[in-house]
């Protein structure tokens, strides 16, 4: 059924009598299609949130219709893409009644007034069902909203749906869950976790997204579907009502097409939480007020060495063009040197696999046989691992962390890629990827996993493509605390490229 055909006769005079659906803007016939002259009609799914919610806030578009317009697209394009596992339409359309009621009682909420977005199926969504992308939690409804989720919906965002991801947001997917389908490319790798987010958001499915990030999950899929990924520094962000995959390293952030965007959903999202043992007291700062585009003077840190070796040429070049247009806009380039981290997979699995163990220890090993192949080793494998090899890892951890924060703090921010290389062809096998098939889809760990061992925040956005048409992504990585500053410079560069404005053709 097509959610706007609902839009009934009485809904539609009552929005057009009170300005909620411009005579500019009929949704009653929507059909967006591309033409020479760039009119409004031209694909308003691919608006950003900043654009949209100036549309929603002088009432020149009714969040009820703009709710419907997504959810049938959602029906008409996901059957092939993959990114929702739960839709929420009929929940969804109530709240958006309810954001168009509150505007014209002058209520309105902030730039997220109702806005539709997507939740990763990791966190709790009260009533909604949340698997976590397993079998073991497919039945498990929530009777409590995640702080996330609570923010983002106080804030006026509409939920549209759960988004699929990974088994326990682990890397292989279970056998049983479709893979999400990367939309510039149905044989390319659509990321790992978080993917169903970066498919969703790249696609125009949602204005959008929540990814978590325990290894690089909000950064490999917004790398390799071309949207923002803001990982926020570790405890920003409630994990509170978050299934956990290895505590100490989960982080919870927002995936977008815009970095304003990711500031206006990290704003809203970002705080102390009492229900979260590990959220940080540090009051937050605005991080908006600094988009300004002006980073004349910033000294970015740049290691060569670090970002080029054994990294694919494509994204060497399309880094040299992002340190050319720093330049360009003032920025100093300043020789910093990465510390070494040794083998960041290595020590990641050690942890990784031991707190995830850890965290499905009320479903595991007692109903190992509903976990799919892939997971159920590493969570066998956690269960072995000794205490004086988590020990050591996690002394490695640490003196890695210390000097880490020594380089950061001499200078503004630094820049790296996201990925060594670009999206590959999809993994031989998703539901068991051996230690091999994740090498040959990411060449190199070290652009991911020494950010959540530090728990520093990171900002990646598309920097280009590749000779095959798919997305390049680059990376700014801030001092604790300092999301302003990686997203002033993202946005600084951003507003002085058109790869942001770039969308695959479904």
């Amino acid at each position: 059924m097509k959610f706007v055909d609902q839009l009934t006769r009485r809904e539609y005079i009552r929005l057009m009598g009170l300005g909620l659906v411009s005579s500019q803007i009929p949704f009653m016939s929507y059909g967006f299609t591309n033409n020479d002259k760039g009119d409004f009609f031209e694909e308003l799914h691919y608006k950003t949130i900043s654009e949209i919610s100036s549309l929603i806030a002088s009432k020149q578009v009714s969040s009820l219709a703009l709710t419907k317009m997504m959810l049938d697209r959602i029906e008409k394009y996901d059957k092939n893409l993959y990114s929702y596992v739960t839709l929420m339409g009929e929940q969804a359309i109530e709240v958006a009644k309810k954001m168009d009621s509150e505007l014209l009682d002058g209520d309105y909420r902030g730039p997220l007034h109702g806005i539709p977005i997507g939740i990763k199926d990791l966190l709790f969504t009260k009533g909604v069902k949340t698997m976590a992308g397993t079998k073991v939690y497919s039945d498990f409804i929530p009777d409590y909203n995640a702080t996330v989720v609570e923010k983002l919906e106080n804030a006026g965002a509409i939920i549209l749906g759960k988004l699929t991801l990974c088994e326990g947001a682990q890397a292989p997917y279970h056998p049983e869950l479709k893979i999400p389908v990367n939309p510039w490319d149905a044989l390319k790798w659509s990321g790992v976790s978080s993917s169903g987010s970066g498919v969703a958001t790249a696609a125009g499915l949602c204005f959008g997204s929540i990814g978590t990030d325990t290894g690089g999950s909000i950064r490999y899929p917004s790398a390799v579907n071309g949207c923002v990924g803001l990982k926020p520094t570790y405890g920003r962000v409630s994990r509170y009502g978050v299934f956990a995959l290895a505590e100490s390293m989960d982080h919870v952030g927002p995936m977008t097409r815009s970095v304003e965007d990711a500031v206006i959903m990290y704003e809203a999202m970002a705080g102390f939480d009492p229900y979260d043992p590990t959220s940080l007291t540090v009051p937050i700062t605005s991080v908006r007020n600094e988009l300004n585009g002006n980073i004349k003077g910033l000294r970015i840190g740049f290691d060569r060495h670090y970002s080029t070796d054994n990294v694919d040429g494509e994204i060497v070049d399309a880094l040299e063009q992002v340190l050319i247009k720093l330049k360009q806009l003032g920025a100093i380039i300043v020789d910093v040197t990465m510390p070494n981290v040794g083998d960041p997979g290595y020590m990641w699995y050690i942890m990784g696999t031991v707190e995830a163990a850890l965290a499905h220890s009320k479903t595991f090993p007692s109903r190992s046989e509903e976990y799919g192949i892939g997971f159920r080793e590493d969570l066998e494998y956690g269960q072995n691992v000794s205490g004086v090899e988590y020990a050591k890892v996690s002394k490695m951890r640490s003196e890695f962390s210390g000097k880490l924060y020594q380089m950061l703090n001499s200078i503004d921010c630094m820049v790296c890629p996201s990925m060594s290389n670009p999206a590959r062809n999809k993994s031989e096998n998703p539901y068991n990827m051996s230690a091999k098939e994740w090498k040959r889809l990411n060449r190199k760990d070290v652009f991911s996993k020494p950010f959540n061992f530090s728990g520093v925040p990171t900002l990646s956005m598309p920097c280009g493509f590749s000779k095959d048409g798919i997305p390049l992504s680059v990376q700014f990585v801030g001092s604790k605390f300092d999301e302003a500053m990686i997203c002033k410079t993202g946005y600084a560069y951003e507003q002085n490229t058109n790869w942001h404005t770039k969308h695959p053709r479904i």
